[in-house]
């Protein structure tokens, strides 16, 4: 039997899957599995999809059964904070006031929405979404319609949250500064046609202004733009991005920029320590360079990574990135990186007005990512076409006629 210690902070789905992967390949040392949160690890993609939309319970988001922490010798610690590390003694300090010593550390710490700070913040009937707790109570907020239902930004929460609350039967209007949704996410070619699928779905979109205010007694009842209008408002969804929560890295002197950076096997600037999911910004090899992936693969997938890796498994994280949206009539998924600046041109492929395409980003004539909406199966062949790296012939990619596996 090992006498080693792992300690993973964060009862995430990064850790629950690290902690499960340990057991895997056959680990048998003591494991502990440490979260702030009261509900065993879950995953979040429902709590602005299913579990919101009332389509699926609470227990289907969670990571594994209640007694398989148990069954697996996995000791999950909820309700409780890791407060401080002790590098030189390897010591982690948690808010009970035991010292737990560690061999390796995993930090899965997540990320925290941004804030609004705004007059009027503090009022009631303004909400945020991360926790089980804060899904909730929204889908309790929005469940019964006929509320007037304001969401401020338009990236991929507060569309998401947009579509729940138009499909309860809700007013919805959705304010974002940039000039189309999913801006900074996909550019203005296909955040467009987001814009124009909620429209159809009578949202008002206010784009190219932000939340200036709320006015309220105790209650939030208007929002402020900073355009000057006041839009009523019985409910406010603020979904402007999310801080990775590197509180305790800083603290403990490793290396933090916008997340803990971490080298492709995911150890951080201190050989017993490695970090994954939201709160790492990891070397990518495929991409020569750091980037920090905030969605559900990357959780599912980077933990199982760091915990190799914790064994002495030789790793190379180089998984293309990947997300997945669900709003209204459109089922999405994502592959690579389309953020603006990091794109030449984007080429469509099938109906784009019947929403049933592809749409392929292109940089230096190489594809850089993939959308692939309400077309299933295609996910594998858009990633072997984004890891190939080959030049692509954009009449190509446009004619339906050729296979995408052909495109390679």
């Amino acid at each position: 039997m090992s006498q080693e210690t792992f300690v993973i902070v964060g009862a995430s789905l990064a850790g629950a899957k690290a902690a499960e992967t340990l057991r895997a390949e056959g680990f048998d040392g003591r494991v502990l599995l440490v979260g702030e949160e009261i509900e065993r690890p879950y995953e979040r993609p429902p709590l602005s999809k299913g579990f919101l939309l009332g389509k699926e319970p609470r227990e289907k988001a969670h990571v594994h059964d209640a007694d398989w922490y148990e069954a697996n010798g996995v000791e999950l610690r909820l309700g409780v904070k890791a407060t401080g590390i002790g590098r030189e003694q390897r010591e982690i300090r948690l808010s009970t006031g035991e010292p737990v010593t560690y061999d390796r550390l995993l930090l899965a710490t997540g990320a925290s929405p941004r804030r609004l700070d705004v007059p009027g913040s503090k009022l009631q009937g303004i909400h945020y979404l991360r926790s089980m707790a804060d899904a909730a109570e929204l889908r309790e907020a929005l469940s019964h319609g006929g509320r007037r239902v304001v969401v401020a930004g338009a990236g991929w929460i507060g569309l998401e949250t947009a579509a729940a609350a138009r499909t309860y039967g809700n007013d919805v209007t959705v304010i974002e500064p940039e000039p189309t949704p999913l801006h900074s996410s996909v550019g203005p070619e296909v955040g467009g046609l987001f814009a124009d699928l909620h429209r159809r779905h009578g949202v008002d979109l206010r784009l190219d202004q932000g939340v200036a205010g709320f006015w309220g007694a105790g209650q939030v009842s208007a929002v402020v733009t900073s355009g000057g209008a006041e839009i009523p408002a019985d409910v406010v969804i603020v979904g402007i991005g999310v801080r990775p929560n590197t509180a305790l890295a800083e603290e403990a002197g490793l290396e933090v920029s916008d997340g803990i950076l971490v080298d492709a096997s995911l150890r951080t600037s201190d050989p017993a320590i490695y970090a994954a999911g939201d709160v790492a910004s990891a070397y990518h090899p495929l991409l020569g360079r750091r980037i920090r992936v905030e969605h559900w693969a990357n959780a599912l997938n980077a933990g199982p990574a760091a915990a190799r890796a914790m064994l002495g498994r030789d790793v190379s994280y180089d998984r293309v990135p990947y997300f997945f949206t669900d709003q209204y009539e459109l089922g999405m998924e994502l592959s690579g990186v389309a953020a603006p600046g990091e794109y030449d041109d984007v080429v469509f492929r099938g109906d784009v007005d019947g929403l049933e395409f592809i749409a392929f980003w292109l940089a230096g004539g190489r594809v850089v990512a993939g959308m692939n909406v309400n077309v299933w199966d295609v996910t594998g062949d858009l990633q072997a076409l984004i890891r190939s790296g080959e030049p692509a012939d954009p009449a190509r990619l446009a004619d339906p006629k050729i296979p995408l596996g052909d495109l390679i």
